[in-house]
């Protein structure tokens, strides 16, 4: 496991730079190149994702606030909560700062790829609408440009399993309920081993009914665990509400102090802050607009603008209230990483009950994240292959599942995290070249709207 994680380190030396590169360079340029306009249209966004705008007669087959839920509940999980401490494990306090900076450029891109993937759509080989990268690489740049799709749905297979969703949950389990050799007579392996089993066949009743299933579980989910979080969090910063601002205080000076955490340097301290933002929002990464390419929506614009909220909701709120509450409580300080730094702020800071909430929270967050990331990997096979196939790649995620539970948080997390990086490659090239497309649409769709 030792030369697996060594090479994967090594692997993801190599596609950090072009990630970053595309991801922020890339980001950046479409926010002065849209003149900021979609951000000026946030309270709009709202609107239409409760639904003031929804047209009955629309293509598709899920709502917008279905399409958002599900994305939501793909990225509003796992990587909120543990990723936030990963994150401050390997780059200090500061690198919340630079999550927040790499959330902003992908309110962006959330707002260009979403609005591509209903321009864009395409029909699988059983005639259901479908959109996404590969389909508006395909479509938009033509089929000269298919490798780099093939390329992306490769990637995608390693990319959107449930591994380190997974992983977090059976550590939080163990860390939690601490369940002893002579509980059933079981050792901490085959504790883990069960835990991954159980998940599995949970998980397995909900991914095999498909995308409908799937969001009608994700919008009846999402709103509560995040309300729930939330609430938790709250609860901590009040009580202890002198330490908020020293805690932002220490997030923005310890942005520049390079020195700091297990991976020292500008380069090591921004780019771990822009991977756990990818993770914790999937901006960039091209996986959000399978799931609003099957919106019920014929305008793409409208579709771009609640694609929006996305990385607002899970990074700059979630992530923030995660990464105060780790910092207020000390945790960052303790020798942890993953869950198990979250863990202990939470224990701590909520009279020693916190771990066992924050246990019911991450129960939520690990189903409902499992659900709908399977989806995306049915869809990759499915380009690469058929839709009949596609669905096999459902048994293949169900697997994973049980072999993440006993896997380390470091093999873990080096996996998806190369996937990811070498994801973002073919999305956001396919995404600036095609931006042009999505400015003429949003000229014409505001000057509309503003007439009306």
């Amino acid at each position: 496991m030792e030369v697996i994680n060594n090479f994967l380190a090594e692997a993801n030396g190599y596609a950090n730079w072009p990630m970053f590169i595309l991801l922020i360079g890339g980001g950046l340029f479409l926010a002065f190149y849209s003149k900021m306009l979609p951000f000026r249209y946030f309270g709009h966004a709202i609107a239409i994702t409760a639904g003031k705008y929804d047209d009955k007669n629309a293509k598709g087959e899920v709502s917008s606030f279905q399409a958002l839920s599900a994305a939501v509940a793909a990225t509003v999980g796992l990587g909120n909560i543990s990723g936030v401490a990963i994150a401050i494990h390997y780059g200090g306090p500061g690198v919340v700062f630079w999550i927040w900076m790499t959330a902003l450029i992908g309110m962006g891109i959330k707002f260009y790829s979403c609005s591509l993937a209903v321009m864009y759509r395409g029909v699988d080989s059983n005639g259901k609408l479908q959109g996404g990268p590969m389909y508006y690489i395909t479509k938009g740049l033509g089929n000269k440009a298919k490798p780099l799709a093939i390329f992306f749905a490769i990637c995608g297979l390693f990319g959107f399993l449930g591994v380190f969703t997974a992983n977090q949950f059976t550590e939080t389990f163990m860390s939690v309920v601490q369940p002893s050799e002579t509980l059933f007579e079981m050792s901490e392996i085959n504790w883990k081993w069960t835990i991954g089993i159980v998940l599995a066949v949970i998980t397995s009743f909900v991914i095999f009914g498909g995308l409908t299933k799937i969001a009608k579980v994700a919008s009846a989910i999402v709103p509560f665990m995040v309300g729930v979080y939330l609430l938790a969090v709250i609860t901590v910063m009040v009580l202890n509400a002198s330490e908020i601002l020293p805690a932002l205080k220490m997030i923005i000076s310890e942005a520049w102090n390079f020195k700091t955490g297990v991976v020292g340097g500008f380069g090591g301290l921004v780019i771990i802050g822009v991977k756990r933002a990818m993770f914790s929002n999937e901006a960039g990464l091209g996986s959000a607009p399978m799931y609003h390419g099957q919106s019920k929506t014929d305008n793409p614009i409208k579709e771009g603008l609640v694609a929006m909220l996305g990385p607002f909701i899970d990074t700059i709120l979630v992530c923030t209230f995660t990464a105060v509450v780790i910092i207020l409580s000390g945790a960052y300080l303790e020798d942890s990483n993953g869950i198990v730094m979250t863990l202990a702020a939470f224990r701590t800071t909520l009279y020693g009950f916190g771990d066992d909430l924050l246990m019911i929270i991450v129960s939520a967050f690990a189903l409902s994240t499992l659900f709908t990331y399977s989806y995306y990997g049915v869809k990759s096979l499915s380009f690469l292959t058929n839709a009949k196939i596609g669905k096999l790649y459902n048994v293949y995620f169900v697997l994973t599942i049980v072999f993440a539970a006993v896997a380390t948080v470091e093999f873990v997390t080096y996996l998806i995290d190369l996937s990811y990086a070498l994801m973002v490659i073919p999305n956001m090239i396919a995404v600036l070249l095609l931006a042009p497309k999505v400015n003429k649409a949003a000229k014409e769709y505001f000057t509309r709207l503003n007439h009306s």
